[in-house]
């Protein structure tokens, strides 16, 4: 199955003139950096081993090499399952080579979801590793291989365990194979890659990003925040989000710069990579820099080579940013989908200033509008749902037109479904989704205002608010609580510090939930469905014990 999309002629028109869309892709662009920094190190796994440029080249060549041979031509599926590793960037890079376009799959995917997403993207070939923090992809791929008729090859990477299976590996192709001699004819305007939703609604959908959107994105961030190739970045996030693969592979990579990756988010290691590896700049969801800060409070450790760290996928408190200044940390909020990249940033130089109050400005080259239900314009400081056009915008969700017609309106604006607060000078704050409400007798409240009007509260390393069913107001404001390491948090402490900020009695919690952990998706979302399920089941097997 070739994937193809449809591009509205007049934007393609409009952001060729501005300069914005050319026709070079993401492999010429890679083949130049090569040829201008192939000594350069390119990538680092949190085992302290660099790569350069041309070592990646070399590799990625002798892979895409092994995918032609085995079926895989220009315009197919390649899919990439993998950790934080180094063989990411060799696998990415060889599906650049085989002129492929690049599935990215969560590493956390199992069977019958994995399944369904390799059959709808009608992948040809599949790189995963052996196996991976307990689970055993080799014999997961023996149970659902023969029902997915386009896979004609898989490569594992055996970087923790050698395979068992007859499939290739990552090793032997390497040894084997001699790189790729010929180059794929590929345009601009095709798709590059399919990165996938987090399906918190529903089944995943699978969204498709061509070269062109990909390298306006990057080249345009990069310029605004000014990285170069003397930066370093450090990437804790998974490399099959938008923010590992945008920012963390792709970005540095424009400009010859390098990244440090880690394959699994420990604070104290990644204190330790950022020290030993110098890094400049980070980007990843809330959680990782409240650990990262955590960790310098409690090390006393400070981190002068790092000049930012871009936080984005949920809303980021004040008090974090706050936390980050006294730290010599500066934190910005970065603001973005899968679907139109992150569009939005606070400016580093107003870090400091803005304090977490805006969730960001949007770059130069996209367009923000924010709407009411009618699709209408609403003036700066009235609710509205952002709609955002520009040349990183996506072209449309993989095999469902409906889906894609519901958000990828006439004009090229894409319906973020956020709702926002503009301000006069184009700052945008992010005070929630359109469906992440309570309906408390008849009345809609934010859950992400709710939320807001907590952070502070002593004792509460983190919180959520649900709205738990009930009989007679159809549903309450409930406070799922994570307290500080040997604190006790009550309703009556969640009152007391909401009365004395003066917050309104109608957005005050109702009952309180303590839990272990916040559900997130990878990109730092809460997951409220999971936090429900799990606070109705405490709930059902208390009943039964009664």
């Amino acid at each position: 199955m070739k994937i193809a999309a449809r591009i509205d002629p007049e934007r393609q028109r409009y952001y060729t003139r501005q300069g914005w869309w050319g026709t070079r892709t993401l492999l010429d662009h890679w083949n130049e950096t090569v040829r201008q920094y192939g000594d350069r190190r390119y990538v680092c796994g949190d085992n302290g081993v660099w790569l350069t440029y041309r070592q990646v080249d070399d590799y990625a060549g002798r892979l895409a090499a092994y995918l032609r041979e085995n079926g895989v031509e220009c315009g197919d599926v390649a899919a990439i399952q993998l950790p934080n590793w180094s063989a990411y960037c060799v696998a990415y890079v060889a599906g650049l080579k085989a002129g492929a376009v690049l599935h990215l799959i969560s590493r956390n995917t199992e069977k019958s979801e994995l399944a369904d997403l390799l059959t709808r993207s009608g992948a040809k070939a599949l790189i995963c590793p052996t196996s991976f923090r307990g689970l055993d992809y080799e014999a997961m791929l023996s149970n659902f291989r023969r029902d997915i008729p386009s896979l004609r090859c898989v490569v594992l990477a055996d970087e923790l365990e050698p395979a068992r299976s007859g499939h290739a590996t990552l090793t032997q192709v390497l040894k084997t194979c001699r790189p790729l001699d010929t180059s794929p004819e590929v345009d601009s305007n095709d798709v590059a890659a399919l990165l996938n939703t987090s399906g918190t609604t529903g089944s995943p959908k699978i969204v498709m990003i061509t070269h062109n959107n990909i390298l306006f994105s990057e080249t345009q961030f990069n310029r605004e925040l000014g990285v170069t190739e003397d930066d370093i970045m450090f990437m804790p996030a998974p490399l099959h989000h938008a923010t590992g693969f945008h920012h963390g592979l792709i970005a540095p990579m424009l400009t010859g710069a390098g990244v440090v990756l880690q394959q699994r988010f420990q604070r104290e290691q990644a204190v330790r990579l950022i020290l030993r590896e110098q890094c400049t700049y980070s980007m990843g969801a809330t959680p990782f820099v409240y650990d990262i800060l955590q960790e310098m409070e409690r090390t006393g450790v400070r981190l002068p080579s790092m000049k930012f760290f871009l936080c984005g996928g949920a809303h980021v408190p004040r008090s974090l940013v706050r936390r980050g200044m006294d730290l010599g940390l500066p934190i910005c909020e970065v603001y973005g989908s899968t679907e139109s990249p992150p569009h939005a940033f606070v400016p580093v130089a107003e870090a400091e200033k803005l304090a977490g109050s805006i969730s960001g400005r949007p770059m130069g080259g996209v367009e923000v509008r924010l709407v009411d239900d009618n699709g209408r314009d609403v003036p700066p400081g009235v609710k509205g749902e952002e709609w955002s056009r520009g040349p990183n915008v996506f072209v449309g969700y993989l095999g469902d037109q409906a889906a894609t017609d519901q958000v990828l309106h006439a004009g090229g604006w894409f319906a973020s479904g956020d709702l926002c607060v503009g301000d006069e000078a184009g700052n945008l704050r992010v005070v929630g989704r359109k469906k992440e409400i309570i309906i408390r007798g008849g009345e809609n409240l934010s859950i992400h205002r709710i939320r807001e009007t907590l952070e502070g509260c002593p004792g509460v390393a983190d919180c959520a608010v649900v709205g738990k069913p009930d009989p007679r107001f159809g549903e309450r404001i409930c406070a799922c609580v994570v307290p500080e390491e040997g604190r006790t948090v009550t309703l009556q402490d969640l009152l007391g510090y909401v009365s004395a900020n003066h917050v309104p009695k109608y957005l005050w919690p109702e009952m309180v939930e303590i839990v272990d952990a916040i559900p997130r998706t990878e990109s730092g979302k809460i997951k409220c469905c999971s936090l429900l399920q799990e606070i109705q089941a405490r709930g059902r097997e208390e009943a039964n014990d009664r």
